[in-house]
This record gives structure tokens, C-alpha cells and sequence, in this order.
């Protein structure tokens, strides 16, 4: 496992190239993605191990934790290569070029290079080589990349050193103790039990999924265990309760049979097996009840195949969130091999799923996972054989694709992207004016019509200081501006059937009884946005024409003076 195993450049056939900028991507374009993600990986690790070679250390050298690696990997390739491709080790090697560099912070330096000798440890396993280093230990714990932790009984606690060595597949860890003298166990982790040696070991757990076909079965791992599972600062380990990781289990096979529909890759296709880590984040037991849709979720080009969830209790929510995130892996391993964009960071574009404005990054990011989402909701749609699913899958596909092709003209627009760049956002524009021809149940197009100009609205009065702008770069924002929440969003996903609240009129298409709601709201609270966003949307609807046209186009001009309602 050598960085000069791959030394002609990546040229991607144009051919993966359009699938992807399609917002689709086949199991080749994904293939094709993960094989750069590993030659970069290599490079970093290269660059990061000059960096550490002079670091002082009570630990093993690096120089011969990788010579140890290299060793397993000619001994065992493929689960060597996993170790590699793993989420959680791309993270270690860009969280530790940020320590080198000054950018991240974390445990002493030299502990976190260590993580090195368990990556090595675990190679070491599966070859059945024998070795030994001296590791550092955080409770008594030692984490073992793609296998699980060891825990010493009796350790001493906080950051101390240990020695590991294996031999035959059998792990041995010794370290100090609370009280005197060491502590000491040995395992098999390749056999993965748990329960049998007093909970000293815990294995990696992870989630399953057969086809329909009977194919072999998709593995997924659980990640709670490793401590660079998130997006960048190192993570003490996070053990589910066993009810909160079978019901991971259940959902994650409920939500990959979803993503198993027949056809051709597309936009909103997943192969459960593209995904290579979930973390669960926030919560490790089944109580409280978590929400049907996904509160929060996210994913980092450092982690490719990666993402961390907070669980919901919806298998559909699920099966949605492994749509979006596993395309921003896709597209921010584009980004590793084009430049697609000149961006200055400035936070300044709207948006239509963000409650803050964004860089052009962020919204190509956004574009391109929500034409993904976009897509998993259109085939919903055309597999829905109840009407309450008929409403819910047309609302949600009218709703981003509108939504993300106003994001892909912003970005095609802006003036900031390259060649490949365009290529790319163009392909996206191509889909979704595709989709935009498709047919969607009236009810349900009108309530995403709804909702998109109220988020807009309310996002405009909330960020956007009242001046005149000729375009988006242009517009000046409010220094004391928040975030805030967007409840409309999934809220207008049904059409209610007793509406009592203003939203709820107007989700129920009664402009008029919804205006004289958000009128009493704002008699009290002139300038309150959210009220104030939904009396605007009822007002356009109720008398449309020019100036209701520039109402929706800048309604912050409304808040000075207050609005006569």
C-alpha cells in the first residue's frame, strides 16, 4: 500500500462525468470517485507522516506503525484497503494536517498520532502478523479502527500509555492501573463476540441489508466507537444501548428496501452499498421518541461514503437522508479532482433550504444533494399507490426541484464557475427543467409553490436590509440577524383537514381566511417575520399583478415603514 502504486493522473471518462453531473452517478462513477478519494488519501497520509516523523513521543515511531501497515497490506489487501477507504480515517488524516498546521485542536499531539499504531494494530490482526506498540490509552480505552475498543478493568483514567502486541489473531493490552500494579487483556477481534469476556471488548457493530434477489447481503457499519467519526474534533466514544442500535437495524433495512427500486442509475438512486459509515448522532437509547424526519444530519469531504444522522422514526426519512448526504460525498469528491468554482467565501447567496445565507459553495453543495432529493421524491411519486402518499411524495418533488433549480440559476449566474464547473451545473439544470415538465397532483404543486415563496419571504425580512440591489452579491444584511426555525417546510407537506392557524388556511389554499390570521398577529407585532412573510404570500395570491410581484421580490422594503394591515 503504496502511494506510487497509481502513478498515471485520473482522467474520469466522459461518460461517468455525465452521469454525475446529472445528479445521478452509477456504481462505476462511484467506484471511479472512491479510487481518487484513496490516491488522496495516500498523498495526505504522506504529507502527514513527514510532518510527525521528528514529533517527540512516548509512543511507537510512526515510521514503524506504517511499515507495520504496509507489511499487513501486501499480507491481507482488501481488508487493509477498507482501513483506508474507512470514513473515519480520511477524517483522522485531515483533522491531523489541521493540528499540524494550528488550525484544529484535541488531545496532545503525539496522542493523537497514535491513532496510527491502532490502524496498524487492526492491519495486523487481519494479517495474522505479530507486532507491538506502545499506544495511548484514554480511560483504559483503545480504540481499534474497523473492529471495535478494548477497555481495561481497573485502568487507570484519564491519558496514559499501554503496550499492544498480537499474535495469531489475538490482542493483548496491558496498561496502569487505578490501584497498583498493571491491568491486562487479550482478545480475538476478528471474531467480533461480545458478552463473553465481561464487556473488556466491543466489537464494531454494524447494519445489514439483503436484496430482494437474494444477493449478498450490504454491510454498513454503525460507527459509535471511533473517535474520528465526526466531521473534524476528536469524539469520545458514544455506545448505542442495544434497543437503540436494533432499531438502527430495523430502519436501515426498512429504508434500504425503499432505495432498492428497479431502474436505471439516476438522481435519487442509491446502492445501499455506496454508503460505507453512518454515525449516529445525539442520542444512544430509544427515549425520548425521536421525530419522523431527520433533524439533523451531515457529512464531510474528508469522510468519503461517511455521515453522521440523528435518527428518526421514519425508515422514508432515513432512506431520504442517505440520498442527500451520500451526494454531497459525490460531489465533494468532484471538488477534489476539478475546480468547479471561484468562491471568496462570502456568506451571500440565498439558500431555499437554509435559514442563513451561504458562500457559492454551500449552495453548489445544496444543489446538487437536493436534485438528489428531488429525485428520491419523484420516484416515490410514481411507486405510491395511496393517495396520502400520492400528496406527500408530489408536495416534496414539486418543492425541490423547484427549489434547486432556483439554486442552479443563482449558480449559473454568478459569473464564478469554471468550465468543468458549468458542465456540471448545467447537467443539474438539464434534470430539473426535465422534472419541472412532470406532471404533479395540483393539490400538493400548490402547497410547495406556498412554501418556497414563504421561505424565501420570511428569509428575505429576517437576513435583508431594505436597499436597493441589482443582484444577490449586492445585498446587505442585517448585523443582528439570527437563526431562526423553518417550520413550514414539512408542515405544508399535507393538506390540513380542520384549518385553525393562519399557515394552516393558507396550506389548505384559503388565502383570505389566512390574511385575516396573520393580520391580528401583526396588529400586535408589526414587524414580526413570520406572520408578516405569510400575510405577504396570502396578499400576492389574493391580488396578483406588478406590485405584488415586487413584494415577493423584496419584501424587507415593507419594514420600514411597518405594513397598514
Amino acid at each position: 500500500m503504496t502511494s506510487e502504486q497509481h502513478l498515471a493522473p485520473f482522467r474520469m471518462p466522459d461518460r461517468l462525468f455525465a452521469e454525475l453531473a446529472a445528479g445521478g452517478g452509477s456504481a462505476a462513477a462511484v467506484a471511479f470517485l472512491e479510487r481518487a478519494e484513496r490516491a488522496r488519501r495516500l498523498l495526505l497520509l504522506r504529507t502527514l507522516l513527514g510532518h510527525l516523523d521528528a514529533l517527540p513521543t512516548p509512543l511507537t515511531p510512526v515510521a514503524e506503525a506504517w511499515r507495520v501497515l504496509k507489511d499487513a497490506a501486501e499480507k491481507s489487501p482488501e481488508p487493509v484497503e477498507r482501513l483506508l477507504l474507512a470514513p473515519p480515517t480520511g477524517g483522522w488524516i485531515s483533522h491531523m494536517l489541521r493540528r499540524v498546521h494550528g488550525t484544529a485542536i484535541g488531545p496532545p499531539l503525539w496522542a493523537e498520532t497514535g491513532h496510527l499504531s491502532a490502524l496498524a494494530l487492526s492491519a495486523a490482526l487481519h494479517a495474522g502478523t505479530e507486532t507491538a506498540f506502545d499506544v495511548p490509552l484514554t480511560d483504559g480505552r483503545l480504540p481499534l479502527p474497523g473492529l471495535g475498543m478494548v477497555r481495561l478493568p481497573g485502568a487507570q483514567q484519564g491519558l496514559t500509555v499501554g503496550r499492544a502486541t498480537t499474535a495469531g489473531g489475538e490482542l493483548t493490552v496491558a496498561g496502569p492501573g487505578r490501584a497498583t500494579g498493571p491491568v491486562r487483556v487479550a482478545c480475538r477481534p476478528l471474531t467480533r463476540r461480545a458478552g463473553a469476556d465481561g464487556g473488556t471488548w466491543l466489537p464494531l457493530r454494524t447494519l445489514t441489508h439483503t436484496g430482494p434477489d437474494g444477493t449478498a447481503p450490504v454491510t454498513v457499519v454503525l460507527e459509535d466507537l471511533d473517535p474520528y467519526r465526526d466531521l473534524d474534533d476528536h469524539l469520545p466514544p458514544a455506545r448505542l444501548d442495544e434497543d437503540e442500535a436494533q432499531e438502527w437495524q430495523r430502519l436501515f433495512g426498512e429504508a434500504a428496501r425503499i432505495l432498492a427500486s428497479p431502474g436505471t442509475p439516476g438522481p435519487g438512486r442509491v446502492d445501499p452499498a455506496m454508503i460505507r459509515a453512518i454515525v449516529p448522532f445525539g442520542r444512544t437509547g430509544v427515549s425520548p421518541p425521536p421525530r419522523s424526519f431527520v433533524q439533523v444530519s451531515a457529512s464531510s469531504g474528508d469522510s468519503f461514503g461517511g455521515m453522521l444522522i440523528v435518527r428518526p422514526a421514519s425508515p422514508l426519512a432515513l432512506a431520504e437522508t442517505l440520498v442527500h448526504e451520500l451526494q454531497h460525498s459525490k460531489l465533494a469528491a468532484l471538488l477534489h479532482l476539478f475546480p468547479l468554482l471561484e468562491d471568496d467565501r462570502a456568506e451571500r447567496y440565498y439558500a431555499p433550504w437554509r435559514t442563513d445565507p451561504r458562500h457559492l459553495t454551500g449552495l453548489l453543495h445544496g444543489a446538487y444533494a437536493f436534485t438528489g432529493v428531488a429525485g428520491f421524491w419523484r420516484d416515490r411519486l410514481a411507486g405510491a399507490e395511496s393517495a396520502e402518499a400520492v400528496e406527500r411524495a408530489g408536495y416534496f418533488f414539486a418543492l425541490r426541484r423547484l427549489q434547486s433549480r432556483l439554486a442552479v440559476r443563482t449558480l449559473l449566474t454568478s459569473g464564478r464557475l469554471t468550465v468543468q464547473g458549468r458542465a456540471l451545473v448545467s447537467g443539474l439544470a438539464r434534470t430539473l427543467d426535465g422534472w419541472l415538465r412532470e406532471e404533479v397532483p395540483p393539490a400538493g404543486l400548490a402547497r410547495a409553490r406556498t412554501a418556497a415563496a414563504l421561505h424565501r419571504t420570511e428569509w428575505r425580512l429576517r437576513n435583508v436590509v431594505p436597499a436597493p440591489a441589482a443582484a444577490p452579491s449586492d445585498l446587505r444584511f442585517r448585523p443582528d440577524r439570527t437563526s431562526w426555525p423553518d417550520v413550514r417546510t414539512h408542515a405544508f407537506a399535507a393538506r390540513p383537514a380542520a384549518p385553525r392557524t393562519a399557515d394552516e388556511h393558507l396550506a389548505a389554499g384559503d388565502a383570505a381566511a389566512a390574511l385575516v390570521r396573520y393580520a391580528d398577529v401583526l396588529a400586535d407585532a408589526p414587524a414580526q417575520p413570520h406572520a408578516l412573510a405569510g400575510w405577504i404570500v396570502a396578499r400576492t395570491f389574493l391580488e396578483p399583478g406588478r406590485a405584488a410581484r415586487r413584494m415577493l421580490a423584496r419584501p424587507e422594503e415593507l419594514l420600514e415603514p411597518s405594513p397598514r394591515v
